[in-house]
């Protein structure tokens, strides 16, 4: 499968899953947002300060993800959607995606509440119905983080109703996305750098 086919820093370094030929998707008929995800999973690290650091909105491991999109001209996006039954026009407004570009979606769940994931999926579910993307990435913490974040004393900020990998499977699995072709990847312990 395509999946195998991951760049060994990925497959080495970030839990990994894919349904509906997400991967091959994304390498054969989006080579420039690929290369860019590829570049930005390859150079994230997640710091030992950044996990320290009070939370807020929108944590700077998050920002260090995303923020290396935006430079390369990835956007937040939120689509207009609407529909018409018998004349009638319902608008239907979907949730922002983080990080949108030429079709390919991607969401960043660091540290929200579980549900997210719900939202998420049922968001590329929608867009890819409607034509409006071709695949969806989630990138979200691996469970196994748990140990270092209670370690550092801040497991409560990272709690078992929160966004992590062991939340997110089942929810693939079961069918969250529809026919929406997803990636799911989930950053490890060897990404974490405790120098910093």
């Amino acid at each position: 499968m395509a999946i195998d086919s991951l760049p060994s820093f990925i497959k080495e370094n970030y839990q990994h899953l894919e349904v509906n030929h997400a991967t091959a998707i994304l390498k054969n008929d989006f080579p420039s947002e690929w290369a860019d995800m590829v570049d930005m999973l390859t150079n994230f690290r997640l710091r030992r300060s950044e996990v320290l650091a009070p939370g807020g909105r929108k944590t700077t491991i998050a920002s260090q993800l995303d923020e290396r999109l935006y430079a390369l001209g990835w956007e937040e996006k939120q689509f207009r959607t609407s529909i018409i039954i018998d004349g009638h026009e319902r608008h239907t407004p979907t949730h922002k995606i983080d990080c949108y570009k030429n079709r390919v979606a991607i969401e960043i769940e660091w540290n929200n509440k579980d549900p997210f994931f719900d939202r998420d999926l049922n968001n590329f579910r929608l867009l890819f119905e409607r034509n409006a993307i071709s695949v969806g990435v989630i990138i979200t913490r691996s469970t196994e983080l748990q140990d270092i974040f209670n370690s550092l004393g801040k497991g409560a900020s990272y709690g078992s109703s929160t966004t992590h990998w062991q939340k997110l499977i089942p929810r693939i699995h079961g069918g969250g996305a529809g026919g929406c072709p997803v990636l799911a990847l989930g950053i490890t312990k060897s990404l974490y750098d405790e120098t910093c």
